[in-house]
């Protein structure tokens, strides 16, 4: 059975919660990237808000274009908490700085695309 304190969720509400598929939090608990706190006593994934948390650090980095291997590599430094390496993190936020000034060019080039058409419209 569950235990611990605070809310325990069940992975549809995380799904709703998140916008994420249930698929898509079957895949993480099963490869690692994200594995629920608990399971009920009939082996239903059990989330905590801390989970939940987690879960919202590996979705902000998916626009970011972070493979399952770099968020297991991310989500691994960060498991750290106060341990953090500050090298470590230090390289973490420049890649991730890195990775967002290459979303902003993509983001500033589709907005030329759709001015570029909307001057042309007939």
């Amino acid at each position: 059975m569950a235990t611990g304190s605070g809310k325990q969720m069940q992975i549809g509400e995380v799904a709703e919660r998140s916008g994420l598929s249930l698929r898509t939090l079957r895949h993480y608990d099963e490869i690692g990237v994200l594995t629920p706190s608990m399971r009920s006593e009939g082996g239903f994934r059990l989330y905590t808000e801390e989970d939940f948390e987690r879960l919202m650090v590996i979705r902000r980095m998916k626009p970011l274009g972070y493979s399952l291997e770099d968020m297991h590599r991310v989500m691994d430094v960060l498991r750290g908490g106060s341990d953090l390496d500050p090298e470590k993190w230090e390289e973490l936020l420049v890649e991730a700085t890195d990775r967002r000034a290459a979303l902003a060019q993509k983001v500033a080039m589709a907005d030329e695309f759709v001015e570029s058409l909307r001057s042309r419209r007939p």
